[in-house]
């Protein structure tokens, strides 16, 4: 299980979303990884991969055809929890859209039920999205868990 760095403490004090999104995915099975990595890369575009994780999530891009059939599994299996941090940390500052879509990720999936992580994330998640300014598309308006 991932286990956080000072760093990552004193930053989840400010922001607990990268934190628990770490630990989430630590937790997760590939399939929900995969689901996971796959909403947070929507809105970065090939620079910005290359950026993030001394570009682990380029390689990503340039070994699969992910825009259009997904991550391959053995790619999601190279990703570890410090990198989900990180990736989040930097996706919230592109778009709060990609992260607050996480919370219909999460809600949908069965095998987070127990987890309290995930209910802290997904509890997070909502809350944000409902304070967003409301000329924002919002899906999550609305969301009841």
């Amino acid at each position: 299980m991932h286990k956080p760095t000072l760093p990552q403490i004193e930053q989840a004090a400010h922001d607990p979303v990268p934190a628990l999104l770490g630990q989430v995915y630590a937790e997760s099975p590939i399939s929900l990884k995969r689901r996971l990595l796959e909403q947070l890369l929507k809105p970065l575009g090939l620079l910005s991969l290359a950026t993030v994780c001394d570009g682990a999530f380029a390689n990503l891009a340039f070994n699969s055809d992910w825009f259009k059939r997904g991550i391959r599994p053995e790619l999601v299996q190279s990703v570890d929890a410090d990198q989900v941090m990180a990736l989040t940390d930097y996706v919230q500052q592109v778009s709060v859209q990609a992260v607050t879509g996480l919370a219909q990720v999460l809600s949908t999936s069965p095998v987070l039920q127990g987890s309290m992580a995930a209910a802290a994330l997904l509890a997070l998640l909502i809350k944000r999205a409902r304070e967003q300014p409301k000329t924002d598309a919002n899906p999550l308006e609305d969301f009841e868990p």
